[in-house]
């Protein structure tokens, strides 16, 4: 086979996944109705189908739609095997300082600091790059199971340049130790009562930064990067937290030290107990990677069959199992979908046969390849930040 016909082959298979992707994405959102139908209204029930209620959920619960320029997150009982891709304006959505409409024909791109070449991209340049496509899900660093029930979630394929290539030109010198995005959100702080102008910014240590699978995404599931999340680049890095994953990038710089800007050194901090050598202290880390994690999120009915459903959400390291506990009963092992993928969301579904009549209270836990298992919430250490939430979530529902 000569080298165009490999390329076009390569051409033919990347346009093919990407409608793929399109296809599924669509076809969740068109069986939920998302942003047309009410709220509540649920998708993937087959014929004869029925969601089954958590008791631990108040009975009108409802999450706001999507509007542009607010924070959006998912009702997580539409999470199913036919929603493995979040919809574009489905996918969660935070920000700190507002949502910038940067000027595309316009757009620049530095990389600056303690490198050999520093340069300027514009997007069409970034376009003509080589690019690689990536499955990647995460959360935000305070998604929690109160109130909004884990939806500060989604999962999606991405698509861009690889964030080493762009390093590797610029030549990053010995001294470089970090490398900081700034984003072009950008807000008024008050520090030491000084109002100052901040742009958003996060950092990675060199090592972390060249990861190959590191990506500076220009499209999300086969689309353009919607203004959301960061058109017209964002930084993905996938295993980390959302905040992370710097949105309208404007600047890439190589520094000799640690960044402390707000969102690295103030907020996005975990503060909790620690064993400090042989002393108790209160230890504060940067929100990085993402711990170890399952939930339940959704149980569905078809006569006296009951599925149960939920995701898996971690840094990267390979899976050893995913297990379910109903009651007191013993911990029963769950199908993990095979679409997941190393940095992907990983769907797990277990079936549940004529369960008794009255409450349960049902449960998952992870365990990765290296024995850690995610942590009953009585094991986890004292903490008194919001961020890093990812003990085992029990959930209660009635059958009748």
């Amino acid at each position: 086979m000569s080298d165009h016909e490999r390329s076009s082959e390569s051409e033919s298979q990347t346009i093919s996944r990407r409608a793929a992707i399109k296809k599924t994405v669509n076809a969740g959102l068109a069986a939920g109705a998302v942003m047309s139908a009410p709220s509540w209204v649920l998708p993937a029930l087959a014929q004869g189908e029925e969601l089954v209620p958590f008791s631990d959920m108040p009975e009108d619960y409802s999450r706001p739609p999507a509007r542009p320029g607010g924070t959006h997150f998912l009702d997580t009982r539409q999470i199913s095997s036919d929603s493995f891709y979040t919809d574009n304006q489905d996918f969660y959505v935070v920000q700190h300082y507002g949502q910038p409409e940067l000027d595309l024909s316009s757009y620049r791109l530095q990389i600056t600091g303690l490198v050999d070449n520093p340069v300027e991209y514009t997007l069409a340049d970034l376009q003509a790059m080589p690019q690689f496509d990536l499955d990647a899900g995460f959360e935000c660093g305070g998604n929690r199971p109160l109130g909004i029930f884990q939806g500060l979630i989604g999962n999606a394929n991405w698509r861009g340049v690889r964030l080493r290539d762009l390093l590797e030109a610029a030549g990053v010198q010995p001294e470089g130790k970090e490398i900081v995005f700034f984003g072009g959100d950008i807000g008024v702080e008050e520090i030491r009562e000084t109002e100052v102008e901040q742009a958003f910014a996060r950092s990675l240590p060199v090592a972390d930064a060249m990861r190959d699978v590191n990506m500076l995404a220009l499209q999300m599931n086969g689309e353009a990067l919607p203004q959301g999340h960061g058109r017209p680049v964002r930084l993905l890095v996938p295993g980390f937290y959302g905040v992370a994953n710097v949105k309208w990038l404007t600047q890439i710089h190589v520094q000799d030290r640690r960044y402390m800007g707000r969102f690295m050194g103030r907020d996005y901090v975990t503060l909790k107990k620690e064993r400090v050598g042989d002393q108790e202290r209160w230890v504060e880390n940067s929100v990085t990677r993402i711990n170890l994690k399952s939930a339940i999120v959704r149980v569905s009915r078809m006569a006296d069959e009951f599925t149960i459903t939920g995701f898996v959400l971690n840094d990267g390291t390979p899976l050893q199992s995913v297990e379910v506990k109903i009651d007191d009963g013993p911990w029963q092992r769950a199908e993990i979908d095979p679409r997941s993928s190393q940095y992907s969301w990983k769907l797990f579904s277990m079936p549940w046969s004529n369960p008794d009549a009255g409450e349960h209270t049902i449960v998952s836990r992870v365990t990765d390849a290296n024995g850690n298992v995610q942590p009953a919430q009585s094991e986890l250490p004292e903490k008194v930040s919001r961020w890093e939430n990812f003990g085992q979530m029990p959930r209660t529902l009635v059958i009748s």
